[in-house]
């Protein structure tokens, strides 16, 4: 925890004109560190983050693409008569040099506008999955223009499911050879069998992709429930946060995503697997909502293979955590020992319970779409 007096100093730093009072840390994220700053009246003005840039190693094309995005939707929301636009899109303070952080030596830097009186959500019900699925289907809609290249890769191969195989098999074979680590190996191999026999399902859209059969668009790469602000009077959504992920990506992962975290009854490092299942209506609602706001930017095919996009992203995750796990947990953060050993073994039951009901999953969508299509017919 920094002092007040350092946080002053990093403040300094930056184009912002205001009085600080007290600072604390600020949200649950695995990554970044994170202070809410209150003025002298005690009331939330900033949010100041330490971007950890062991894991964001390219810190330039980061903060490049937050201010891209950021940018190109305040400017759609302009163009279409919004109000009360600051608490619609993030704002993030620039240097007295004119960058968007700031570093000091040892760490980066960056300032952020509180949005007051917002709201984030651990916990969703059908008609929340609703809104968040308008959300990310904006948010797709309205960057789907932005020109190809326009952002780089802040994290290269995030969700790219032969990249993610590749670590976890390089880890395997170093925890092998580790005297430190040997023992872990030996206590997952069910868990590894699991992964090894799924492989060939599981690598599918990075071939869809060569084969030219689904594009990239601008995504955001991680669509956890608690990344979205409500306003907290009215409930009514406010906009899309943490954009250290958005990138170049597929539009199935989001959804994938949102899925994995918000539509599973259990969390996501649950200990009592029998907690674990799939709430489908979280899932119906999410994938409506999103429709109504990306159908039109969508290929019938990203269309069709949407709810592959679920089963992927927490076979994915699960893949992740196991990989951390037999790393020495050099990742994550754990409050365990064996604490990503416990997340992986969560996601793969509800991977699990996905697959139970994959037939489900894709008869809804094909529904969907065809009730669309004959609606679209009709005129």
């Amino acid at each position: 925890m920094k002092t007040l007096e350092e946080i002053r100093a990093i403040l300094s730093q930056f184009e912002w004109e205001g009085s600080l009072s007290h600072a604390e840390p600020f949200g649950n994220g695995h990554i970044n560190d994170t202070y809410l700053l209150y003025d002298d009246n005690r009331e939330p003005q900033l949010i100041l983050q330490r971007i950890n840039h062991q894991i964001f190693t390219r810190v330039d094309q980061l903060q490049s693409n937050i201010q891209r995005v950021t940018t190109h939707i305040r400017q759609k929301l302009e163009a279409r008569g919004e109000t009360d636009i600051d608490r619609k899109v993030l704002y993030f303070y620039p240097t007295h040099e004119g960058k968007n952080y700031y570093f000091d030596g040892e760490n980066y830097w960056r300032v952020c506008r509180f949005i007051a009186r917002s709201k984030s959500y651990e916990e969703v019900t059908p008609e929340f999955s609703y809104k968040a699925g308008r959300a990310f289907g904006e948010f797709h809609a309205m960057l789907s223009d932005l020109p190809e290249g326009s952002l780089g890769e802040t994290i290269p191969s995030f969700h790219n499911m032969e990249f993610r195989l590749s670590q976890f098999r390089e880890a395997k074979e170093a925890c092998d050879s580790n005297p430190m680590l040997a023992g872990r190996l030996a206590e997952v191999q069910d868990l590894v069998t699991e992964i090894e026999e799924r492989v060939e399902r599981k690598t599918l859209v990075e071939a869809m992709y060569r084969l030219k059969m689904i594009p990239k668009r601008i995504t955001h790469c991680d669509t956890k429930v608690n990344n979205m602000l409500f306003d907290s009077e009215t409930g009514a959504f406010l906009c899309v946060i943490d954009l250290d992920t958005v990138m170049p990506g597929f539009v199935l992962s989001d959804l994938g995503d949102f899925v994995r975290t918000a539509a599973n009854t259990g969390a996501e490092d649950e200990q009592d697997l029998s907690r674990v299942t799939f709430n489908r209506p979280i899932f119906e609602a999410f994938t409506k909502g999103y429709m109504e706001q990306a159908y039109d930017i969508l290929t019938s095919t990203e269309i069709m293979v949407l709810p592959y996009g679920a089963m992927l992203l927490t076979y994915m995750q699960c893949v992740r955590f196991l990989t951390d796990y037999l790393q020495g947990d050099t990742y994550y953060k754990i409050h365990y020992p064996t604490h990503n050993l416990v997340r992986a073994r969560a996601q793969f039951r509800f991977l699990q319970c996905l697959e139970e009901q994959r037939k489900d999953m894709f008869d809804f969508m094909t529904d969907y779409f065809w009730a669309k299509t004959k609606e679209e017919e009709r005129g």
